[in-house]
């Protein structure tokens, strides 16, 4: 049997793709909800538990609204990410705005709307002060622990990230912002990036627990909510087992009631911001073969390409990949799938097992729901692809159109080229 489910059998597909013509994303909202739930499910024992949905890993209002339906809110980064969130109808406080050298006007509209404004830095209260005319009644900042912690691979070592405030500038941070004005307070972290170490979330929990005490302790200041980031993976690879979230959510109360509990900052509510494990196993980038090429190696080329997934070619990131009708076939081909993007690394698959690939086949990228489409550009003048929502009725319904050369021309201006004689 096939290590990878896709919701679609061979029929389906071929009548989708006569309308929809390849490549394009599928979601399958049934998944999403349904993950949703057993992720509230797990963490729901905290008082005021809160998802923030990290709206850059899928941005479209039509999942975002999905989500919002769960009681999901909005980790956004950008003033077209607050947008999308207030489109979907998530609003205020369930919209935690955590960006990073932050223009002006978009601190400026997230207070507007009341968003939570996490901060990234100490030089940053100053700057937003200046921008809203003061500081907002609820603020949080954004720890970066350095040497004392350690990341992972995809989000590289602690003290050389960009992010965050130093332990040391926390603890100045939270005292000026409240002689600024601030009454309520936040503290947040994002410390790994598709991690499935289960404990790895725990010790987070851990390490901002034991941080809340101590800014207590030293300013006089109770943290009501503590944001431990994002950073849940998906096993991308065939082995690979997925975080579990009771596991985490038993270490998470542990450290709890020994940390928090006796500080007297009970109760202290808890978020996360995930966007991976939400929509990541529930999309895949549907693509057709079109090309085979035989030199030093075996190679597949399909009609989508490193502009609608990136994760391969930037990351040399795993995403399984099968072939529609021949999930139960032998894998006696070793292929590169690859993209007609003019880079070498436009691959999605390189020295893979799979069955005979004949030109015409599907080839389904799994895993693929989450920064799939949302990192898609436009290098070579590639056109992005289009995404479709499997409905939990069965009816599939466009929620993105593919691009057309038109809108890869919208923002030219070819009436104002000046004349050059040849």
């Amino acid at each position: 049997m096939s290590e990878r489910f896709f919701p679609l059998a061979l029929a389906d597909l071929e009548g989708l793709a006569a309308k929809y013509p390849t490549p394009f994303y599928l979601y399958d909202e049934r998944g999403i909800r349904e993950h949703a739930r057993r992720f509230l499910k797990a963490f729901s024992r905290f008082p005021g538990f809160k998802e923030f949905f990290a709206v850059k890993a899928c941005p479209n209002p039509y999942i975002l609204k999905i989500l919002a339906s769960e009681g999901i809110g909005a980790d956004c980064s950008s003033l077209p990410e607050l947008i999308l969130a207030e489109r979907a109808g998530i609003l205020g406080e369930d919209i935690m705005f955590s960006s990073n050298e932050t223009p002006e006007s978009e601190y400026i509209y997230a207070n507007l709307k009341g968003a939570v404004i996490n901060l990234d830095d100490i030089t940053h209260i100053e700057y937003l002060e200046r921008a809203i005319g003061g500081i907002p009644e609820l603020i949080s900042f954004r720890y970066n622990p350095g040497p004392l912690r350690e990341g992972n691979a995809l989000i590289g070592k602690p003290e050389e990230a960009k992010y965050g405030l130093t332990r040391a500038q926390i603890l100045e941070a939270y005292p000026i912002a409240r002689s600024k004005g601030a009454k309520r307070f936040a503290l947040h972290t994002m410390v790994a990036s598709n991690e499935l170490n289960s404990d790895y979330f725990i010790e987070t929990a851990r390490m901002l627990f034991e941080l809340a005490v101590e800014i207590k302790e030293k300013t006089g200041i109770r943290i009501e909510l503590v944001d431990l980031g994002g950073g849940i993976g998906i096993p991308y690879r065939p082995g690979q087992k997925a975080v579990d979230y009771d596991y985490v959510a038993d270490g998470i109360e542990r450290a709890y009631n020994e940390i928090v509990k006796p500080a007297g900052l009970d109760p202290l509510r808890i978020s996360f911001e995930c966007g991976r494990p939400f929509t990541g196993p529930y999309g895949w980038l549907v693509t057709r073969a079109i090309h085979e090429k035989h030199i030093y190696r075996e190679y597949v080329g399909v009609d989508a390409s490193m502009a609608d997934l990136m994760r391969p070619g930037m990351y040399g990131a795993y995403h399984h990949v099968t072939v529609a009708g021949k999930e139960d076939a032998p894998k006696d081909h070793v292929y590169d799938v690859v993209g007609s993007l003019c880079e070498n690394c436009d691959k999605f698959a390189v020295q893979r097992e799979l069955p005979r690939i004949d030109r015409g086949d599907f080839v389904i990228v799994h895993d693929a729901g989450a920064h799939g489409r949302a990192m898609g550009f436009n290098y070579n003048a590639k056109l992005r692809s289009g995404e479709l929502l499997l409905r939990e009725d069965g009816k599939i319904v466009e929620i993105r159109r593919r691009e057309t050369v038109d809108d890869y021309f919208a923002t030219l201006d070819f009436k104002g080229l000046p004349a050059f004689k040849a």
